[in-house]
């Protein structure tokens, strides 16, 4: 059964409860932490991305550097990450982005905008790369998001080969393209095996382009090196070490306020040091403009 994560705060009275299942494993791949319903199917959400860019570069797809980061990341649209989208299009028009149009998540990007775009969306350095892919291997573009696109079917065989399980759900994500369900075991499984990939490398080298300025996984990739940090929409984040810990984590009422906190925490648990990042493992709670109390992990 899913179980209690964290408690939100105000003044001394317990405010709201998240639920949810946080699985911790050690480098030898033993489970360290298992809290709740680790064996259920989640969705991933954007922490299905960084395998969707290993796919990527595995079709023939010319990424590195910042590009490979920003294909597994979700970024905040910013101009630089505009910029990289484009030179990863190579030429292609942006009309084939089929992610949705949308305004860039930086505030200070969006306060000078006039309308949202295709480029902004947070997703389209991944489709950017997919498209990449879809040139690279001589596959069509047009269709590059139906789950029975040869992209799309390298990105399931990927997963299930990380993850060492088949996938239990085909959907569709926000941004259209799909995303394959599988256990939170399974999910914290095959990021042990990405920290060992190309991409891996990138996102710890670029944080700043798996997410953007003040984005919550680039802070901690910046104040924790070596850690890979991914969430995705519905209460999902995965964390990795360069060693090979990792953790996986869900929230069932998909707010992500308490996710950084529990994958730290849980990551704690596991032996590694995550003092650096200390302020991330609670969140507080304002009142008028004052800290009255906060929110807490409150697994074991």
């Amino acid at each position: 059964m899913p179980a209690l994560l964290a408690e939100v705060t105000r003044n001394g009275f317990v405010e709201s409860l998240h639920h949810g299942s946080v699985v911790g494993l050690l480098p030898s791949g033993d489970v360290g932490v298992s809290v709740g319903a680790v064996g259920d199917p989640v969705l991933p959400r954007s922490c299905l991305k960084p395998f969707q860019a290993l796919a990527c570069l595995s079709a023939g797809a010319p990424l590195a550097g910042p590009a490979l980061a920003i294909a597994a990341g979700s970024h905040t649209g910013e101009n630089r990450h505009v910029e990289l989208v484009m030179q990863l299009l190579g030429g292609l028009p942006v009309g084939l982005l089929r992610c949705p149009a949308s305004w860039p998540e930086d505030d200070e990007t969006r306060q000078r905008l006039t309308e949202p775009s295709r480029v902004r969306m947070n997703c389209s350095g991944k489709h950017a790369a997919m498209l990449a892919a879809c040139v690279a291997a001589r596959w069509p573009t047009q269709t590059y998001l139906e789950p029975a696109h040869p992209l799309q079917q390298l990105v399931l065989r990927t997963v299930e080969d990380l993850s060492g399980e088949s996938v239990a759900h085909v959907a569709v994500d926000g941004c259209g393209a799909p995303v394959f369900g599988l256990s939170l075991h399974g999910l914290a499984r095959a990021m042990q095996g990405l920290v060992r990939t190309p991409v891996a490398g990138a996102m710890r080298k670029y944080p700043e382009y798996v997410g953007g300025t003040g984005h919550v996984n680039t802070v901690i990739m910046q104040l924790l090196p070596g850690v890979v940090a991914k969430g995705g929409a519905e209460g999902v984040l995965v964390l990795a070490t360069a060693a090979g810990h990792a953790v996986a984590v869900k929230v069932l009422d998909g707010n992500p306020r308490a996710t950084t906190a529990i994958g730290l925490t849980a990551l704690a648990a596991l032996g590694f040091d995550v003092s650096p990042a200390k302020e991330h493992l609670s969140v507080p709670v304002l009142g008028g403009g004052q800290v009255v109390g906060e929110v807490r992990v409150v697994f074991q």
